[in-house]
């Protein structure tokens, strides 16, 4: 029987498409520069001049809006490679071999899911300094629990199958068992959390760019931009809201995404 796309996956999809054409396209076709000020156009409503009106400093908020998009949607993909990578090499041999390696393994999971995340981001922040290089490494040793958890399950069940036995009385080693046999069965439930995950690093460096932690500025963020207009929300409610209005949408895009995958997982 072959398998369809769930609608989810579909919608998902097609929006984060248009989302991210939006992020590309819109810095080349707008005349504004996101980063310089105009004081006065500052506080302007949306128009047919700035359709999502200007803030404070009289910057196009779409253009902002675009930029910002651009900065946080490529952090949150670079941010999530490598503790992807490394959730999966570690629970493919945790789930594989047991014994040690997985006790390792929960155990220091154990131990850093119960660090305060946020408190980890400031002590990361005061060490390396706010931006790029602390959320990098903030999600790099906090990021790789969730997918050596999902793994070490997926591939523990896997382990003690008759087939992974007649491999290996076959000659095959156990890397190649593990690349060629186990990571394709339990990669496309790593893939599924990868994309949920995606939804909370999302929402974690946005607040991180509330708190002052993320971007610096002048560099636009969406986290930063909501900041800069919560003193306008009552008067100036574009400032802030269409800012948070992207994120919703990325949000949005994201959770379908990983609703159809696991719907198209289970059809298999």
């Amino acid at each position: 029987m072959k398998r369809t796309f769930a609608p989810t996956l579909v919608a998902g999809l097609a929006l984060l498409d248009l989302i991210a054409l939006a992020v590309i396209v819109i810095p080349f076709l707008s005349p504004y520069d996101p980063i310089a000020e105009d004081i006065a156009a500052m506080l302007q409503p949306p128009s047919l001049a700035h359709p999502f009106g200007t803030d404070q400093l009289g910057r196009d908020i779409l253009t902002r809006v675009a930029a910002a998009g651009r900065v946080d949607l490529a952090l949150m993909v670079g941010v999530e490679a490598a503790p992807f990578a490394i959730g999966t090499a570690a629970g493919l041999v945790a789930g594989f071999y047991g014994g040690w390696p997985r006790r390792v393994i929960t155990l220091l999971s154990d131990a850093l899911i119960a660090f305060p995340f946020y408190l980890l981001v400031a002590v990361v922040a005061f060490v390396t300094g706010t931006g790029v290089k602390g959320i990098f490494l903030t999600f790099l040793i906090m990021g790789w629990i969730i997918f050596a958890r999902t793994v070490t399950g997926a591939t523990a069940s896997l382990a003690s199958a008759e087939w992974v036995e007649s491999a290996r009385v076959m000659g095959f080693s156990d890397l190649s068992i593990l690349v060629r046999q186990m990571l394709p069965n339990v990669l496309s439930q790593a893939v599924t959390v990868l994309v949920s995950d995606m939804v909370a690093l999302l929402v974690a460096i946005v607040t991180l760019g509330y708190l002052g932690l993320g971007i610096a500025s002048p560099t636009p963020d969406w986290g930063t931009m909501i900041a800069d207009g919560q003193s306008f929300l009552s008067t100036r409610w574009w400032v802030s809201t269409l800012p948070g209005c992207a994120v919703v949408l990325v949000g949005i895009a994201l959770a379908l995404i990983g609703d159809g995958l696991n719907d198209w997982r289970r059809s298999a």
